[in-house]
């Protein structure tokens, strides 16, 4: 998981500051929680999701072959 500051709000996005580094990024504002404020801190939790990577990878595979 990764901590997040977040710095201020910039119209539909929010900037926040990654990490013991602080590394600025810009997120989508809608995607925050509700109630968040500018000076809160926030968990964003990433993960790679192998089942939809897969599952993508046979639906254009089979789009390839259905064109072939």
């Amino acid at each position: 998981m990764i901590s997040a500051y977040l710095d201020r709000f910039e119209e539909a996005w929010a900037v926040l500051l990654l990490g013991d580094e602080m590394k600025k990024v810009n997120f989508p504002r809608a995607y925050l929680p509700s109630g968040v404020r500018e000076g809160d801190y926030v968990t964003i939790d990433i993960r790679y999701d192998k089942e939809r990577t897969k599952a993508a990878e046979d639906e254009a595979l089979s789009l390839l072959h259905e064109e072939g």
